[in-house]
């Protein structure tokens, strides 16, 4: 799978350490208390009227504590969906163009060396048709500039022009958070909170950023390793010491270190949305409704496309993974030959699915966790390993 894996948690003080509930042994993160946790196994199916829980077992990361629906988890690249939302609402409004050239929007540029003429556009970076490739790392820190990391042409697969040839790629995640900063003014989690998760009524929220509740992180589901260790999001009692991925020097001052435009990593665009599973049903709900409240059917005609179909040879299908896809939303097609468009969700021993049926009116999302991370992995269609 072209999913790469973030096993990062940042414990920078001894106070945090003690806050999260982090116990460092042996260079791994460990929960105290964990021998009996059980993983857990969540899927709600839905229609554009109703939220049905299917299955819900397992514990929330925490020993004694069993899962619901409530919790929020940390999603992985399901991120991608929800913020392909953000982006049409934004184009709705006249605020961005999907195919004019983001450096318009951006201050610096942006190309791939190989094709320097070529614009690089919303359309291709939420089609994974831009050119970029997660063979850099994508996840800037807080003083970074994500300009230096895309001016390595290590960054771009250079035998295609924009616009011409899909590869799944994270990386295009944070320029799309970084375009919808430089045309708005506005902080990704918080634009992604006024412009999808409130208006849904949504205790959801990137990175523990703006939309979710005080206290919300107190319920998170901790992501553990098969052998227990702390993969993610430990639940924790106030402030979080550093929800972002801190500055090179391990400070965490968002507002001080933070500029607009120039990053659109730290709120995790790509993968860093954490939502309840009943919350993401919403979600679900608002897409087998063609976008209302939130978009109109042309935006979301849009979105759904898919602005790209495999014909064997424009594009890296991942062994038969990847045959058509949107603008952040993936299609597929099951066994019984129904197409379902949604998204997967791979990180931190989580995997993940969010799945709509358009012709039969119904969805559903799915995960798992506490999974090998190196295990063979499909759709978490029919199954989540």
């Amino acid at each position: 799978m072209m999913y790469l894996r973030r096993l990062r948690l940042v414990c920078a003080t001894l106070a945090a350490v003690i806050a999260s509930g982090c116990a460092t042994t042996g260079g791994a993160e460990t929960l105290s208390g964990q021998a009996n946790i059980r993983p857990a196994v969540v899927k709600v199916d839905f229609t554009s009227d109703s939220i049905t829980p299917a299955i819900v077992e397992g514990d929330a990361g925490v020993a004694g504590r069993p899962v619901t629906i409530d919790d929020p988890a940390r999603v992985a690249s399901i991120s991608k969906l929800v913020v392909a939302i953000g982006v049409m609402r934004l184009w709705e409004q006249g605020t961005l163009d999907l195919d004019r050239d983001v450096n318009d929007y951006l201050g610096w540029r942006v190309r791939n060396p190989a094709f320097p003429d070529a614009p690089i556009t919303l359309r291709v970076l939420l089609s994974h048709q831009s050119g970029l490739r997660d063979s850099v790392d994508y996840i800037v820190p807080l003083d970074g500039s994500l300009e230096a990391v895309l001016v390595n042409p290590k960054a771009w697969e250079l035998n295609h022009a924009p616009g011409t040839y899909f590869a799944y790629a994270n990386i295009n995640s944070p320029l799309i958070a970084a375009v919808m900063e430089g045309a708005t003014g506005e902080r990704f989690d918080r634009l992604m909170a006024r412009l999808v998760l409130t208006p849904l009524g949504l205790d959801a929220c990137y990175n523990w950023g703006a939309g979710c509740s005080d206290g919300r992180r107190a319920q998170a589901v901790t992501l553990l390793r098969p052998n227990k260790d702390l993969a993610r999001d430990a639940p924790m009692n106030g402030p979080d010491p550093c929800a972002v991925y801190p500055a090179s020097d391990g400070s965490c001052d968002v507002d001080k270190l933070y500029v607009l435009g120039r990053n659109g990593s730290a709120f995790s665009p790509q993968g860093g949305l954490r939502i309840s599973a009943g919350d993401l049903a919403k979600i679900g709900q608002l897409l087998l409704r063609d976008g209302a409240p939130l978009l109109s059917r042309k935006s979301f005609a849009q979105m759904i496309g898919p602005a790209w179909t495999f014909d064997g040879k424009n594009g890296d299908d991942d062994k038969g993974y990847f045959t058509g896809y949107g603008l952040g939303v993936h299609w597929l097609t099951d066994k019984a030959g129904h197409r379902w468009f949604g998204h997967v969700g791979e990180a931190y021993s989580l995997r993940a699915g969010f799945w709509i049926n358009p012709a039969e009116r119904r969805g559903f999302y799915r995960y798992v966790t506490m999974v090998d991370e190196f295990s063979a992995v499909g759709h978490c269609f029919d199954r989540c390993p």
